[in-house]
């Protein structure tokens, strides 16, 4: 809202900030082990269309992403480039290397220098939409950084390492954090710079904007915004596409029942 008030107030005084540049890092370089497919999950195919193909055609379709660069391993870098000739904002097919953190810092030295927001998506999560990417999107370009996440539902324990109960966490404040994963270009180079330096790891690219200090804003996706990991996750993500449909029907009728 805070966010609305301020650009209607740009407008009417003729001081509305220039669109930032955005450029999207997909991460498609894995190597498929826990798929079970040497090809890599990325290539695997959901009602007709490759994973990879659906994460890069939400960006293609997102207004507010201005360009794309999908890290692959090397050996997939031409397969990818002929997979995806139709994607007009692709500019770049890069390898990456040998752990997601360093993929995702590959990724973002291909993008355009004049880039001022960078999102980093893994290509596996193929169920995102361009209104997701646009709110992430957003929330980043008023905080700094943001990320897509689903508030959990269940009960969540800490545990010690023989698998005994220490503590009940309160899940009102649990997220599991997923992508898109969306930052301030500046911000992310110093926070993507500074772990190289030091030799941090870490599992997702929100960890290393958190250990500078920056604030991330998570933006409830629901759970509908899955990663393909096993191969039982294509059947998930089958029925999440036919739950889509079905919606889309349900609003159709609904809105032409009431232009009765």
């Amino acid at each position: 809202m805070a966010n609305k008030v301020l650009t209607s107030l740009q407008k009417l005084f003729g001081k509305e900030s220039p669109r930032k540049f955005h450029s999207a890092v997909i991460l498609a370089a894995g190597s498929g082990v826990r798929f079970g497919d040497a090809a890599g999950k990325h290539m695997t195919v959901v009602e007709g269309i490759p994973v990879l193909v659906r994460s890069v055609m939400a960006f293609e379709s997102c207004p507010m992403v201005d360009e794309i660069v999908v890290v692959t391993r090397q050996e997939d870098i031409e397969p990818c480039r002929s997979l995806l000739s139709g994607i007009t904002k692709l500019t770049n097919v890069v390898a990456g290397g040998s752990t997601r953190q360093e993929s995702a810092k590959l990724g973002f030295d291909a993008i355009n220098p004049a880039a001022e927001l960078v999102s980093i998506h893994d290509a596996a999560r193929c169920l995102v939409t361009p209104e997701l990417i646009s709110r992430v999107a957003e929330e980043a370009s008023v905080h700094g950084a943001a990320a897509a996440a689903e508030k959990t539902v269940d009960t969540v324990k800490r545990v010690d390492k023989d698998g005994f109960i220490t503590e009940t966490l309160d899940r009102d404040y649990i997220w599991m954090v997923k992508t898109p994963q969306t930052f301030l270009a500046d911000m992310y180079r110093a926070a993507s710079y500074m772990a190289q330096r030091d030799g941090v790891s870490a599992t997702d690219d929100c960890a290393l904007a958190e250990r500078l200090g920056f604030r991330v804003k998570l933006v409830d996706c629901g759970w509908e915004n899955l990663k393909i990991t096993f191969p039982e996750d294509v059947y998930r993500a089958k029925l999440v596409l036919e739950m889509r449909r079905e919606r889309e029907k349900e609003e159709v009728a609904y809105a032409n029942r009431t232009r009765i």
